[in-house]
């Protein structure tokens, strides 16, 4: 099964009206979507199914006043019907792709411990784990 893997552009929302359940934590907001989409440092690599939405990696490249560019991996969905067909995988390395072409020296990705599935995918592309720890603070 051939599945197309496509960077979207500001003008690519419509791309997101039809996505498998399950893909996304919740269901994709329009407005959110242009907004995201219409930010030159957010970037949404997807897969597509026919028509609809299977797989998706989002992520922000930022730049710091000492720190050379960076990619930040903030998320990575399979519809659970498509997994282990290496979706996950082929829109990882498109976000990847797309953050050395921006000049991004280093992407970095979150997860938890017991994600087997996602550290395996991370360690499979070349990731290498680090003793960081998360803090989430409320606003």
């Amino acid at each position: 099964m051939t599945h197309e893997i496509r960077v979207l552009a500001p003008g690519d929302a419509s791309v997101l009206d039809r996505v498998a359940d399950q893909v996304f934590d919740e269901a994709v907001n329009a407005a959110w979507a242009r907004e995201f989409l219409a930010d030159p440092r957010h970037h949404l690599v997807v897969a597509i199914d026919e028509d609809t939405v299977v797989g998706f990696a989002s992520a922000v490249h930022y730049v710091h006043p000492d720190k050379a560019p960076q990619l930040w991996i903030n998320e990575v969905g399979v519809a659970p019907a498509y997994h282990r067909r290496g979706i996950g995988r082929a829109v990882l390395a498109a976000m990847l792709h797309r953050g050395r072409s921006l000049g991004c020296t280093e992407a970095w990705v979150l997860t938890e411990q017991d994600n087997t599935p996602a550290r395996g995918l991370y360690q499979a592309l070349g990731g290498a784990e680090s003793e960081c720890i998360m803090y989430t603070i409320s606003l």
